[in-house]
């Protein structure tokens, strides 16, 4: 009777040792799943960002094309470049630093690409005045913000997430599940904390 109990007992504890376990990791694999979703959702808003703006490159390409002897290179620069970034696609769940900023380093160069487009058009001043080059030289500006924001909202949503899978016990468990990997941070480039120069002097 007394062997019956004890193995009765030893059992019972175990259990709840179980059950501790068990309410650990699946506490800690929820949680990493809300915030890795999270992140997930922040980036499809970075991503959202930067196709509006590739989408505006290209009205803006179609109506610089139509201005008399406007420099093709400087087309071509911003047709290439825009095409470089396009191709360069990310799993947010994980990605990592290297990809990143190959990511970052493409939508630099449409950036750099877009500001000599730009400063290029004042030579015309027929163009400068065209409605539609107007309209999406506004809109582009609004863009740039834009980007911005999700940047900074990618950033906010990673934080949670990384403090959560990289802080003890959390780590020592996804040791374990090895599903978790860290997210890389946007970095700023130098003179990134500026939009591109799309404002003219009309004077």
């Amino acid at each position: 009777m007394n062997s019956t109990l004890k193995w009765l007992i030893a059992a019972g504890i175990i259990f709840v040792i179980f059950l501790s376990f068990y309410g650990m990791f699946k506490g800690f694999y929820n949680t990493s799943i809300e915030l890795q979703q999270g992140a997930k959702t922040s980036w499809g808003n970075v991503e959202s960002s930067y196709q509006r703006r590739n989408d505006l490159i290209g009205n803006l390409v179609q109506t610089v094309q139509g201005a008399a002897n406007f420099e093709k290179s400087t087309l071509t620069a911003v047709i290439e470049a825009r095409a470089k970034a396009t191709a360069v696609t990310i799993d947010p769940s994980k990605v990592t630093p290297a990809q990143l900023e190959a990511f970052q380093k493409s939508q630099t160069g449409v950036s750099s690409a877009l500001s000599r487009l730009m400063v290029s058009v004042e030579k015309y001043p027929d163009l400068k005045a065209n409605e539609n080059f107007l309209r999406l030289q506004a809109e582009l500006e609004g863009t740039e913000n834009r980007i911005k924001t999700a940047r900074d909202r990618y950033n906010a949503s990673v934080e949670p997430y990384n403090v959560h899978i990289l802080s003890f016990p959390n780590s020592f468990i996804n040791s374990f599940i090895g599903h978790f990997t860290e997210l890389p941070y946007f970095k700023s480039d130098p003179g990134a904390e500026k939009a591109p120069t799309v404002k003219f002097d009309f004077k």
